[in-house]
């Protein structure tokens, strides 16, 4: 299966760089509506089979004009909402709180899975939840998948599953509203990354996409 993960277009809480993981969270910006208009054309190479959102209104309103072109459902999963800040909840996501957040996620990654955000879910409630929805889509048969999610369960999970994905580089290549990043593969089998942001993806360890990284808070 070709799994194409999409973070959701720019929302006033990406503005203000807050942690902002709540159900259902707020709707997008104007730029963030222009982001998720040019989706279509952005994924227009891609023979989209079926289309996912999370329970978060921003991913449902980014994956609206991709359904609308593609004659698509846009089928809801909560199982791929953000990972949930708990006692961060919208504190400032560019200091401490920021920091914390990632690095609990991140360890996560690494296989500190116990490890639970302050207030909020252990990395193997997380990993379980997004895991299930990938195996969701798997089984449907559709060989081309669009999941809207976020940017930082995006870059945990595919750390902690793509093969050629480690956690330094998830962490030095974040993904700008409406960034894709393409994978290729099977739950049974593991996955590979195949691009992050438009860029080719080596194996881990070596050096990855070049570009400066962008701001993915929330």
């Amino acid at each position: 299966m070709r799994l194409i993960l999409v973070r959701h277009g720019q929302t006033p809480t990406n503005v203000d760089s807050l942690l902002d993981t709540a159900v259902p969270g707020p709707g997008l910006t104007e730029l963030g509506e222009r982001q998720a208009a040019a989706l279509p054309e952005v994924l227009a190479d891609e023979d989209v089979e079926a289309l996912y959102a999370s329970t978060l209104r921003r991913t449902q309103l980014t994956a609206a004009p991709l359904a609308a072109a593609r004659g698509l459902d846009v089928l809801v999963r909560d199982g791929i909402r953000e990972i949930a800040a708990g006692d961060l909840e919208l504190l400032p996501g560019d200091g401490e709180h920021g920091a914390l957040y990632m690095r609990t996620a991140f360890a996560w990654s690494t296989g500190d899975t116990a490890l639970r955000m302050p207030g909020g879910e252990t990395g193997a409630e997380v990993l379980a939840r997004y895991d299930a929805v990938v195996a969701e889509a798997a089984a449907s048969g559709a060989r081309t998948v669009v999941m809207v999610s976020h940017g930082a369960v995006i870059r945990m999970w595919a750390a902690a599953r793509a093969h050629n994905v480690d956690v330094p580089f998830a962490a030095g290549h974040r993904l700008a509203n409406t960034g894709v990043v393409v994978l290729e593969g099977t739950p049974t089998d593991g996955w590979k990354a195949l691009t992050w942001a438009g860029a080719s993806v080596a194996p881990a360890g070596e050096s990855g996409p070049t570009g400066r990284p962008l701001d993915d808070r929330g």
